[in-house]
């Protein structure tokens, strides 16, 4: 499997009285990525019983189909 290299989250966290966080505010970037990486997951979850094709398979299928 590939590294992935992911931008690192930085919360910042609302407490309450106690100092027991309670909320947690991220950056829009971060919330967006974070929800990307969600829906990313919901795809793969939802295909993960189709049957897998060979790298190799691909490319011929690409080449007969003149797209290499």
């Amino acid at each position: 499997m590939e590294n992935i290299i992911t931008m690192p989250v930085t919360p910042q966290y609302i407490t309450d009285d106690n100092g027991n966080r309670i909320s947690v505010i991220l950056s829009i970037k971060e919330f967006e990525e974070l929800l990307e990486d969600l829906e990313d997951l919901a795809r793969v979850a939802e295909r993960r019983d189709e049957e897998l094709i060979s790298h190799q398979d691909v490319i011929k299928e690409l080449e007969q189909d003149g797209i290499l």
